[in-house]
């Protein structure tokens, strides 16, 4: 018999949340099968069968375990089922029947009739349907077999507002266990707030050019590259120039020391199925604009499969965070602790702008950069911001930080 416990993970992790099941118990499983998915306060991570044989498990999903604590068993000596599981073999085996339900149809029963996707309606519930122009999927059915009648049209015209498959007037509530990653998350954004001088700095940014960079070249840059061209390797090129400009915006304060870093390690914050993650892009002063589109896809990928490693998300100097990909159209962003800055992207929206006293309808994005007061003056934090816009506004500036013109006549 071969115990499955719960692994170390990092030195200030002391205990786990059993997730998910993904074997059952009984079950035959292979040596390096994925079992259970585990979550710690900063990430979910995956336990893997070392050994083939007959899974027992022994914590149940939502259970608290310390560190070492006993997760399931394997039985190493057990025949493995050819081509089925064990608990597949009982089903098998069990010989009890069923009998089918017999439908009979009363004679009141009226015709179905069905519209699209596989929706049932009779006759006069599809003809309301059709005239009032009203969305199938958001009328609850009461019929037999999920039918939906001429009441139920009836109804949804009634209440337009009504909740798919709600009561009217409910008044439901219900409690869930909070997660480790969403408590982390929850202290270390009140930490930020009670423990920094927190301030939120504003502006916008012209999109047009980049846009239209982007309309321009983002066939050749997938067909070369094999990734498209996003916004956040400009935002990441435009962050790492301005990061190396105002040094203190790339700081952080530790004890009584200014700890200042030389590269740029960019935090991506990435709103993953169990909350808030932050993977890091290392040096990204030192990618290319491939380079780091790669590395956001990546890591948003493995963000959203809950696939991130403990050291994918420790350090990072500064955070970018893009509310925009939800509608936001403007926040103030909290302060990734112990880091002294963050910037929060938002929606690029047309808007009138006016550009040599004329009028005119631009590409707008605002900006918003919050900073730790304590370490961060205010000349730095907005003087780092508009040298962010300049360089977004100015694309062609990306290439070394500095106008072509200027460079090349030495001004």
């Amino acid at each position: 018999m071969v115990d499955i416990k719960v692994p170390a993970i990092g030195e200030s992790i002391n205990e786990v949340t059993l997730v998910k099941w993904l074997k059952k118990d009984g079950e035959y499983v292979d040596r390096d099968e994925v079992l259970a998915e585990l979550e710690s306060e900063k990430a979910t991570f995956e336990v893997n069968a070392i050994q083939a044989g007959l899974l027992k498990t022994v914590g149940k999903e939502g259970d608290t375990l310390k560190i070492g604590d006993l997760v399931a068993t394997i039985d190493e000596n057990a025949t493995k089922p050819a081509g089925k599981s064990a608990v597949q073999d009982v089903i098998a085996n069990d010989k009890t029947q069923i009998p089918e339900k017999v439908e009979t149809k009363s004679p009141t029963q009226v015709p179905v009739q069905a519209i699209s996707n596989g929706v049932k309606t009779t006759p006069v519930a599809a003809a309301i349907i059709s005239d009032k122009k009203v969305d199938a999927h958001a009328i609850t059915p009461s019929g037999v077999g999920g039918k939906i009648l001429k009441n139920d049209v009836l109804e949804a015209l009634t209440h337009p507002g009504r909740a798919l498959g709600k009561p009217l007037f409910g008044r439901e509530e219900r409690r869930e266990k909070m997660s480790n990653l969403r408590k982390t998350v929850s202290r270390r954004l009140v930490e930020a707030k009670n423990t920094t001088a927190m301030l939120t700095t504003f502006n916008e940014v012209d999109m047009t050019s980049i846009m239209a960079l982007r309309t321009k070249y983002k066939d050749k840059f997938k067909e070369k590259h094999g990734v498209n061209l996003g916004f956040m390797s400009f935002f990441t090129k435009a962050i790492c120039y301005s990061l190396q400009e105002w040094p203190a915006v790339n700081a952080y304060i530790d004890t009584d020391e200014i700890v200042y870093h030389d590269y740029c390690d960019i935090s991506i914050a990435v709103s993953a199925p169990k909350g808030l993650v932050v993977p890091v892009i290392r040096n990204a002063e030192s990618l290319s604009m491939a380079e780091i589109e790669k590395k956001v896809v990546e890591l948003a990928g493995r963000a959203r499969d809950n696939k991130l490693t403990m050291e994918e998300m420790q350090g990072g100097t500064f955070t970018i965070t893009n509310g925009g990909v939800f509608g936001s159209l403007m926040s103030t962003p909290i302060i990734n602790i112990p880091q002294s800055a963050i910037l929060g992207m938002h929606k690029i929206q047309e808007r009138p702008v006016v550009i040599n006293g004329q009028v005119v309808v631009r590409q707008m994005m605002y900006l918003a950069v919050s900073y730790d007061h304590r370490i961060i003056d205010g000349r730095e934090s907005v003087s780092f911001l508009v040298r962010v816009k300049e360089l977004l506004e100015n694309p062609d500036q990306l290439l070394f930080g500095k106008d072509p013109v200027k460079t090349l006549l030495e001004v």
